[in-house]
């Protein structure tokens, strides 16, 4: 009997899924605004290295998306959010190897000077490791592999949070004083990371949730700190204390714990408005 290979669009039924086609078009779109830049000739000086970048970052940011899906499931009562968790899993896989490809062309597929510049730049040696726990983790995403590890298969998938926190101690290295995109994720990496800590009881719990917001923004604030602090010559303290001042707009820590707290007014407004539809 032949084996049935269902389609990125398909769900396990071989039936179109409205769901995984939603998702298989966002895990897509952010290559438009850089291929149409690309073909134009208008992606800037340096255009690979400008591409290496913006894929890193889409790497990271659908990486932290899959790690969205158990808590935004869970507190929804969508079960069927969990069926693109792996989808998004391996599409942030495949952003990362796009973004090492990009790496190899621009050092000229020289493969030798790639393995040299990975072994002695830290930060790519960072980068390196948390693209080879993504290919771990991809390859043994299957059902097959699922039966094949029984209860360690679950052990094992837990090392996508280091491999996270590799992969944002990558970005935040190369991005070097500028690291706004890196503390607004770590914000989040610090909120899925406290949701999980969260005794079950409490994980869909409004008040809970608010404060788990406040938390992650405060810890972002942190890390924002101790990254001025440890690595560059800037003034840590003032680059915290900023945070207070919102005359050029709220930094990214803030800006977190914003739209944290804004999910949770709208978490509690759908389940007001299913409440009295119910009634």
């Amino acid at each position: 009997m032949g084996v049935t290979l269902a389609l990125p669009w398909q769900d396990r039924q071989g039936r179109f899924s409205g769901l995984r086609a939603v998702v298989l078009v966002g895990l897509c779109l952010p290559l438009l605004p850089l291929l149409w830049p690309w073909a134009t000739g208008t992606l800037g000086p340096e255009p690979i290295e400008e591409a290496m970048h913006e894929t890193g970052r889409w790497a990271i940011r659908f990486l932290l998306l899959t790690l969205v899906v158990t808590p935004l499931g869970r507190i929804l009562a969508w079960p069927r959010l969990f069926q693109v968790r792996r989808m998004l899993g391996l599409g942030a896989l495949a952003w990362a190897v796009l973004h090492l490809g990009l790496y190899v062309v621009e050092q000229d597929f020289v493969l030798a000077r790639v393995v040299s510049e990975i072994a002695k730049r830290t930060y790519l040696l960072i980068g390196f490791a948390a693209l080879c726990g993504l290919v771990v983790l991809g390859w043994t995403s299957t059902d097959a592999w699922m039966r094949r590890l029984g209860r360690g298969w679950k052990r094992l998938h837990r090392l996508v949070f280091p491999v996270a926190v590799l992969a944002l101690l990558h970005a935040f290295i190369q991005a070097k004083s500028d690291v706004s995109q890196a503390v607004l994720l770590s914000a989040l990496l610090l909120w899925l990371l406290g949701w999980r800590a969260l005794p079950a009881r409490w994980q869909g719990n409004l008040g809970a949730l608010a404060g788990l917001s406040l938390a992650a923004m405060l810890g972002a604030v942190a890390v924002e700190y101790l990254w001025y602090a440890l690595a560059t010559n800037l003034p840590a303290a003032r680059v915290a204390a900023a945070n207070l001042d919102l005359t050029f707009g709220p930094r990214p820590a803030v800006l977190a714990g914003m739209i944290g707290l804004g999910v949770v007014a709208l978490l509690g407004v759908w389940r007001l408005v299913g409440a009295r539809r119910a009634a």
